[in-house]
């Protein structure tokens, strides 16, 4: 088993993915690349590149409650598409969970009517109170 896994391994290590990489980004350069580290847990980073790769975050610690902190996280991204359209991201990250923007993510589809009715009829005719 241990030999399968390091064949596995190895092979995965060796694979020429060079094809995958479309041939403008393989040759991309750094063309800005800023970062600052402050003591108290705040931090923020930005870099371009020439493939048009971009991304800027910010973060500092924030005080939920007299035991708790929390690291608070904003920043943006964009990329170009295969299909050439560019894609942008903007994100928050709190204690609130990850939270993402843009408009390449997936929506959820619209409730429909029918369960909208249903949930309303439920708020109009709430049910008894139960007996003791």
């Amino acid at each position: 088993m241990k030999l399968l896994i390091l064949t596995a391994l190895f092979a995965c290590a060796c694979a020429d993915v060079s094809h995958i990489v479309g041939a403008g980004d393989k040759d991309a350069q750094v063309l800005r690349q800023d970062s600052n580290v402050g003591v108290e847990g705040e931090y923020n980073y930005a870099y371009e590149t020439s493939n048009g790769i971009k991304a800027e975050e910010s973060g500092s610690l924030k005080k939920i409650d007299a035991e708790t902190n929390a690291e608070v996280v904003q920043g943006q991204a964009s990329w170009q598409s295969p299909e050439g359209e560019t894609v942008q991201l903007q994100y928050v990250a709190d204690e609130n969970g990850y939270q993402p923007q843009g408009s390449h993510l997936p929506t959820p589809p619209p409730i429909p009517e029918a369960i909208l009715r249903g949930l309303e009829y439920i708020r109009a005719h709430p049910p008894p109170p139960e007996k003791n």
